[in-house]
């Protein structure tokens, strides 16, 4: 038989300590941009949209300054216009990236798409964390049970759509207002003419996507009219 006596005796803890350091490490590994917010930016791109979508364009950085001091936003682009055609941009984390893919969309013709919206929400979401859904647009033209089915399953899956309506048509105020009930989000309504509502809407919803319910929290008791509108609503 061999010589032992030149070997460490086991300690207790010794078959635990690599799995556990291991961890440690890297958990101490995640990259900052794993624990930002991820939010999916989705408008309506057809030809009664150009001048929202201009306005869109220049105040949407106000997403990514709302959430600067929390760690920071990821936004994903998604559009529709045209005959069938629904697009997603990549995530980017500033409002320059972020303005120049708009600046390089034009509006056009076409019905809505909503339902294709909530389906590409849906397939992110499941690939991975989603703050929160925003959708600007001003009208409806699908059935609203195919939507309500897909908001139903954002709800399921945790993400609210924070749904906001240029103008006051009924039929589309009433599916807005329906999705963002079905995921646990909120509605609310603009004026093109005041693009300080829309910027601040998007801010609190970023906001949201960032630092959940206690960020809206605390914007409204500082006295954000936004984030108190969005608080009465969200589940």
């Amino acid at each position: 038989m061999g010589d032992h006596s030149n070997k460490p005796p086991a300690t207790h803890g010794s078959t635990q300590s690599g799995p556990i350091d291991a961890f440690l490490d890297k958990a101490r590994s995640v990259s900052a941009s794993q624990l930002r917010g991820r939010l999916i930016f989705a408008l309506d791109a057809t030809m009664s949209r150009q001048p929202t979508w201009d306005m869109a364009q220049s105040i949407q950085g106000e997403m990514f300054r709302a959430t600067a001091a929390q760690g920071g936003l990821d936004v994903q682009l998604v559009y529709f216009r045209g005959f069938g055609e629904c697009r997603a941009s990549r995530f980017v984390s500033g409002g320059e990236g972020l303005g120049a893919l708009m600046a390089r969309i034009s509006c056009r013709g076409g019905r809505t798409q909503i339902g294709k919206v909530l389906r590409h929400a849906l397939d992110e979401s499941r690939a991975g964390r989603v703050g929160a859904l925003v959708y600007v647009g001003d009208a409806m033209e699908e059935p609203i049970e195919s939507l309500a089915a897909a908001a139903g399953e954002l709800g399921l899956l945790g993400v609210k759509a924070f749904m906001f309506q240029e103008g006051h048509d009924p039929t589309t105020q009433h599916a807005f207002r329906e999705v963002a009930r079905l995921t646990g989000g909120a509605y609310a309504a603009f004026d093109a003419a005041a693009p300080r509502r829309l910027a601040d809407l998007l801010a609190a919803a970023a906001a949201y996507a960032v630092g959940g319910r206690l960020e809206l929290e605390r914007r409204a008791s500082e006295g954000g009219a936004a984030a108190r509108l969005l608080l009465s609503q969200i589940g």
